[in-house]
Protein backbone atom coordinates (compact mmCIF):
# COMPACT_ATOMS: atom_id res chain seq x y z
CA UNK A 1 0.00 0.00 0.00
CA UNK A 2 1.34 3.38 -0.95
CA UNK A 3 1.21 5.36 2.27
CA UNK A 4 1.99 8.90 0.70
CA UNK A 5 0.19 8.73 -2.70
CA UNK A 6 -1.02 11.85 -3.51
CA UNK A 7 -4.59 12.27 -4.57
CA UNK A 8 -5.33 15.68 -6.61
CA UNK A 9 -8.80 17.46 -7.04
CA UNK A 10 -9.25 16.34 -10.38
CA UNK A 11 -8.08 12.81 -10.28
CA UNK A 12 -10.67 9.68 -10.41
CA UNK A 13 -9.69 7.33 -7.21
CA UNK A 14 -11.38 3.75 -7.12
CA UNK A 15 -10.30 1.16 -4.72
CA UNK A 16 -9.80 -2.57 -5.05
CA UNK A 17 -9.94 -5.78 -2.27
CA UNK A 18 -9.25 -7.92 -4.79
CA UNK A 19 -7.12 -11.50 -3.97
CA UNK A 20 -7.48 -13.45 -7.18
CA UNK A 21 -4.84 -11.86 -9.53
CA UNK A 22 -6.29 -12.64 -12.66
CA UNK A 23 -9.26 -10.56 -11.87
CA UNK A 24 -7.05 -7.68 -9.47
CA UNK A 25 -4.88 -7.67 -12.72
CA UNK A 26 -7.96 -7.03 -14.96
CA UNK A 27 -9.78 -4.82 -12.70
CA UNK A 28 -6.62 -2.64 -12.19
CA UNK A 29 -6.13 -2.36 -16.15
CA UNK A 30 -9.79 -1.26 -17.01
CA UNK A 31 -9.88 1.21 -14.23
CA UNK A 32 -6.43 2.62 -15.95
CA UNK A 33 -8.01 2.88 -19.26
CA UNK A 34 -10.51 4.55 -17.73
CA UNK A 35 -8.60 7.25 -16.39
CA UNK A 36 -8.80 6.36 -12.72
CA UNK A 37 -5.94 6.45 -10.00
CA UNK A 38 -6.27 2.47 -8.57
CA UNK A 39 -5.51 1.87 -5.33
CA UNK A 40 -4.86 -1.70 -4.38
CA UNK A 41 -5.42 -3.50 -0.61
CA UNK A 42 -4.50 -6.69 0.34
CA UNK A 43 -6.25 -6.60 3.62
CA UNK A 44 -9.42 -5.65 5.71
CA UNK A 45 -7.93 -3.31 7.82
CA UNK A 46 -6.19 -1.73 5.07
CA UNK A 47 -9.13 -1.80 3.13
CA UNK A 48 -11.06 0.50 6.05
CA UNK A 49 -7.77 2.50 6.37
CA UNK A 50 -7.72 3.28 2.76
CA UNK A 51 -11.74 4.03 2.04
CA UNK A 52 -11.85 6.14 5.18
CA UNK A 53 -8.73 8.49 4.12
CA UNK A 54 -9.78 9.05 0.52
CA UNK A 55 -13.70 9.52 -0.84
CA UNK A 56 -13.59 7.04 -3.59
CA UNK A 57 -15.33 7.24 -6.73
CA UNK A 58 -15.56 3.43 -7.76
CA UNK A 59 -14.84 0.56 -5.22
CA UNK A 60 -15.16 -3.05 -5.94
CA UNK A 61 -14.65 -6.01 -3.78
CA UNK A 62 -14.17 -9.59 -4.40
CA UNK A 63 -16.31 -11.48 -2.62
CA UNK A 64 -13.91 -14.09 -0.99
CA UNK A 65 -11.27 -11.09 -0.87
CA UNK A 66 -8.40 -11.96 2.03
CA UNK A 67 -9.62 -14.93 2.41
CA UNK A 68 -13.17 -14.75 3.49
CA UNK A 69 -16.42 -15.52 1.88
CA UNK A 70 -19.47 -13.53 1.06
CA UNK A 71 -21.06 -13.45 4.91
CA UNK A 72 -17.45 -13.38 6.63
CA UNK A 73 -15.91 -10.34 4.33
CA UNK A 74 -15.13 -7.33 7.41
CA UNK A 75 -14.66 -5.15 4.03
CA UNK A 76 -18.23 -5.74 2.64
CA UNK A 77 -19.51 -5.45 6.08
CA UNK A 78 -18.35 -2.27 6.94
CA UNK A 79 -19.54 -0.70 3.80
CA UNK A 80 -22.98 -2.00 4.49
CA UNK A 81 -23.73 -0.66 7.57
CA UNK A 82 -21.98 3.53 7.02
CA UNK A 83 -24.36 5.67 6.63
CA UNK A 84 -25.70 7.22 3.21
CA UNK A 85 -23.53 10.48 3.64
CA UNK A 86 -20.22 8.35 3.34
CA UNK A 87 -21.19 5.64 0.57
CA UNK A 88 -23.08 8.39 -2.21
CA UNK A 89 -20.17 9.28 -3.57
CA UNK A 90 -18.69 5.83 -4.44
CA UNK A 91 -20.18 3.34 -7.10
CA UNK A 92 -19.63 0.05 -5.49
CA UNK A 93 -19.07 -3.62 -7.28
CA UNK A 94 -19.15 -6.81 -5.94
CA UNK A 95 -17.59 -9.50 -8.08
CA UNK A 96 -17.34 -13.56 -7.55
CA UNK A 97 -18.07 -16.79 -8.54
CA UNK A 98 -21.65 -17.11 -7.32
CA UNK A 99 -23.19 -14.23 -8.90
CA UNK A 100 -25.73 -13.67 -11.68
CA UNK A 101 -23.72 -10.59 -13.50
CA UNK A 102 -25.95 -7.44 -12.83
CA UNK A 103 -28.64 -9.11 -11.24
CA UNK A 104 -30.63 -6.41 -9.20
CA UNK A 105 -32.09 -8.08 -6.43
CA UNK A 106 -28.46 -9.31 -5.60
CA UNK A 107 -26.82 -6.52 -5.49
CA UNK A 108 -29.47 -4.18 -3.31
CA UNK A 109 -29.29 -7.64 -0.84
CA UNK A 110 -25.50 -6.75 -0.61
CA UNK A 111 -25.94 -2.97 -0.43
CA UNK A 112 -23.70 -2.72 -3.76
CA UNK A 113 -24.59 -0.95 -6.51
CA UNK A 114 -23.67 -3.95 -9.02
CA UNK A 115 -22.59 -7.74 -9.05
CA UNK A 116 -20.26 -9.43 -11.58
CA UNK A 117 -20.06 -12.83 -11.94
CA UNK A 118 -16.11 -13.95 -12.80
CA UNK A 119 -17.11 -15.47 -16.10
CA UNK A 120 -18.18 -11.70 -17.45
CA UNK A 121 -15.02 -10.00 -16.01
CA UNK A 122 -13.92 -9.24 -19.35
CA UNK A 123 -17.14 -7.20 -19.61
CA UNK A 124 -15.83 -5.07 -16.88
CA UNK A 125 -14.86 -2.01 -18.84
CA UNK A 126 -18.48 -1.98 -20.25
CA UNK A 127 -20.41 -2.88 -16.79
CA UNK A 128 -18.80 -0.29 -14.87
CA UNK A 129 -19.57 2.58 -17.53
CA UNK A 130 -23.44 1.41 -17.40
CA UNK A 131 -23.13 1.22 -13.56
CA UNK A 132 -21.52 4.86 -13.08
CA UNK A 133 -23.69 6.54 -15.22
CA UNK A 134 -26.80 4.73 -13.55
CA UNK A 135 -25.71 5.90 -10.27
CA UNK A 136 -25.25 9.64 -11.36
CA UNK A 137 -28.09 9.89 -13.10
CA UNK A 138 -29.76 8.65 -10.41
CA UNK A 139 -28.18 10.47 -7.81
CA UNK A 140 -27.85 14.17 -9.99
CA UNK A 141 -30.79 15.34 -8.50
CA UNK A 142 -29.85 15.01 -4.90
CA UNK A 143 -26.08 16.11 -5.67
CA UNK A 144 -27.37 19.37 -7.32
CA UNK A 145 -29.47 20.05 -4.06
CA UNK A 146 -26.24 19.68 -2.18
CA UNK A 147 -24.25 21.91 -4.15
CA UNK A 148 -26.77 24.84 -4.37
CA UNK A 149 -27.58 24.14 -0.23
CA UNK A 150 -24.25 24.46 0.28
CA UNK A 151 -23.58 27.45 -2.16
CA UNK A 152 -26.09 29.68 -0.15
CA UNK A 153 -25.05 28.78 3.34
CA UNK A 154 -21.08 29.70 2.84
Amino acid sequence: MEEFDFIGPNDQPALLAITSPEALALAKTTLSEMGYKVHVVESHPQFETRYTQVNYQVVIIEENFAGGNLLDNPSLQMLQVLPMSQRRYATFFLIGPNFESLNTLQAFSQSVHCVLNFNELPMLSEVLQKTIAENDLFLNTFREVQRRVYQKGA
